[in-house]
């Protein structure tokens, strides 16, 4: 059983923040930050890799409209926009989901951290041409 699945159906409450017949936003019930929306596809993929391509982006459309209308109608200063795809990304629903995170300050419940590698770009290239 599908969560996401079973909140498109109505089977499950929800606070929807748009819907579509395509697409559902609702707000995320863990609230990392205030208004911590999620974007998702009522057609089940396990991850965003999985979609069609126009599909795909008519959600990042999507997001689009409601990441602009979140930030401006809560004040924020921006937002997040994260797709995790797969478990190792940390996807922890198999629905393809978009999160919008408003951000207020440097002092938010969110953090990301990126540590400096050093790879061979030109053989990085070659792999993602190949």
């Amino acid at each position: 059983m599908c969560i996401f699945c079973e909140i498109i159906k109505g089977n499950i409450p929800s606070a929807k923040v748009d819907e579509d017949e395509d697409f559902l936003a609702i707000l995320d019930i863990s609230q990392t930050t205030y208004g911590h929306t999620l974007v998702m596809p009522k057609k089940h993929y396990d991850n965003y890799l999985e979609m069609p391509k126009e599909e795909a982006g008519r959600l990042m459309e999507l997001v689009n409209v409601l990441a602009n209308r979140i930030v401006k109608n809560l004040d924020a200063k921006g937002c997040n926009i994260l797709i995790n795809t797969g478990e190792v990304a940390g996807q922890s629903v198999l629905h393809t989901h978009v999160h919008i995170i408003p951000r207020y300050d440097e002092n938010d419940t969110v953090s990301f951290s990126f540590r400096e590698n050093k790879f061979d770009l030109e053989e990085v290239l070659k792999k993602i041409d190949s």
